[in-house]
């Protein structure tokens, strides 16, 4: 080309929860099944739409006014309902002109980070979802700037890290918080998240929450939401019904905006995220329309106990099952659908594998092994993808110095999931034996 095409920092734009279904298909097309823990999919994982939840749809559906376009921050009466919610909680109070629409989170995500300026940068936990940190990059063309979450402290973010790092880089203009958090299942106390609100107070900085697990709960949990402690601080809420309903093809996503004239500067901001969904016209319609009527309907709220309980479950069968494997550690979780298990580093070495009886497939393994500077953790995720058909995620792909994988609670059949857990332990005791300079006991 007679110039360069991409600017500087485009390409951390990494997603590797879906990169590594490339290698997997190259497996499947060999004829094998494959068992999927890389992404938060609920209707991959057997989950299955309520009844009622279809006939609202579609009903919808067969009205003519759905195919329009819709306002272009939303539907009035879906933001007036959202907003009720919030208001409800007795925190920061918003109306429907606070509300912002989006096609997905991800539309969010990216809208945010566009039009920030390169310096101006946002603070967010490692490990790290990494279509926040992918984005946050890309913007400043550089890595992203983190704050450790400690896995040896229930993955509560480390606070005195996180300070520093804000009191020692005046680019920092706001924190993320997670929560509940992706991949680690972690579900913040309130005092919690009243520290974050105090950094964030001292040195003037913008709170943005990405919230979209809120709601799913469980074993005695429930999430405190940003607005409950913001206070008169500027903050912006992301939420969606992906995970919730669940209907992750919707790609239906919204912005709370809390304290929207605190500063000149976030005023700014959230008008400017305005005028661009303005120029896209606006956001899918169909779901913005059910999102009311599924929410009040009288079976929604035995719906998503009974769902969240079923995960609760689910990370119980998980812990029993990776308790008792030496060399790894994690946290039970607390809310979304994911547990992050962390390896012991000292026990990783290169040269480590699982047996791979097909050929054809230790072929394939041979070549992704060939990668140069490939983190530990990343070795046993393509062995673990090559020997037992789990696609799982590395740590290390989510923006951080840890080493260990990410694994779903979705699965609805309980025998099936059993099983992948099971073979999945079995794989750790054999992989961290499979180096002669290692002992670990079973």
């Amino acid at each position: 080309m007679r110039q360069l095409l991409l600017r500087p920092g485009a390409e951390e734009l990494n997603y590797e929860i879906r990169g590594i279904v490339k290698k997997a298909r190259q497996i499947e097309a060999l004829g094998y099944d494959m068992t999927w823990e890389n992404i938060g999919d609920p209707i991959q994982k057997s989950n299955k739409i309520p009844a009622w939840m279809k006939e609202i749809v579609a009903d919808l559906v067969s009205q003519d006014h759905t195919y329009g376009y819709a306002d272009s921050k939303g539907m009035l009466e879906t933001r007036r309902f959202l907003a009720g919610l919030n208001n409800a909680k007795k925190g920061a109070q918003i109306s429907a002109e606070d509300i912002l629409f989006f096609n997905g989170l991800g539309d969010a995500i990216a809208k945010l980070y566009q039009f920030l300026i390169p310096t101006a940068r946002i603070i967010g936990p490692s490990p790290a979802y990494s279509t926040h940190s992918s984005a946050e990059a890309a913007h400043a063309n550089t890595s992203p700037i983190t704050y450790r979450l400690d896995p040896d402290n229930n993955w509560y973010p480390d606070m005195e890290d996180l300070y520093n790092k804000v009191k020692y880089n005046p680019g920092i203009v706001g924190i993320l918080i997670i929560n509940p958090d992706n991949p680690t299942g972690m579900v913040y106390p309130k005092e919690v998240l009243q520290r974050f609100v105090e950094i964030a107070k001292e040195f003037k900085l913008l709170l943005v929450a990405d919230e979209i697990y809120q709601n799913i709960t469980y074993n005695g949990y429930e999430a405190i939401s940003l607005a409950e402690v913001i206070g008169d601080l500027p903050g912006i809420s992301m939420k969606g019904i992906s995970k919730e309903f669940p209907w992750p093809g919707s790609r239906c996503g919204w912005m709370e905006f809390y304290n929207k004239n605190a500063s000149v500067e976030f005023a700014k901001l959230c008008a400017t995220l305005e005028n661009a969904k303005m120029i896209e016209v606006c956001s899918t319609i169909l779901p913005q329309l059910a999102i009311p009527r599924i929410m009040q309907h009288p079976l929604y709220a035995a719906y998503r106990k009974t769902a969240n309980a079923k995960i609760g479950r689910r990370s119980q069968l998980m812990e029993d099952i990776l308790s008792p494997v030496k060399g790894i550690k994690f946290n039970r979780t607390k809310g979304a659908f994911y547990n992050t298990i962390i390896f012991d580093e000292t026990l990783l070495h290169d040269g480590q594998h699982l047996p791979v009886e097909d050929a054809r497939i230790q072929v394939l393994l041979d070549a992704w092994l060939r990668e140069k500077e490939m983190p530990h953790d990343k070795r046993f995720v393509y062995n673990l993808l090559a020997s037992e058909r789990i696609c799982v995620v590395p740590v290390s792909s989510f923006c951080s110095d840890l080493r260990g994988f990410r694994v779903t609670l979705l699965e609805e059949d309980e025998d099936v999931f059993v099983d992948t857990f099971e073979r999945m332990a079995k794989s750790i005791r054999t992989y961290l034996k499979s180096n002669k300079e290692v002992a670990v006991d079973a």
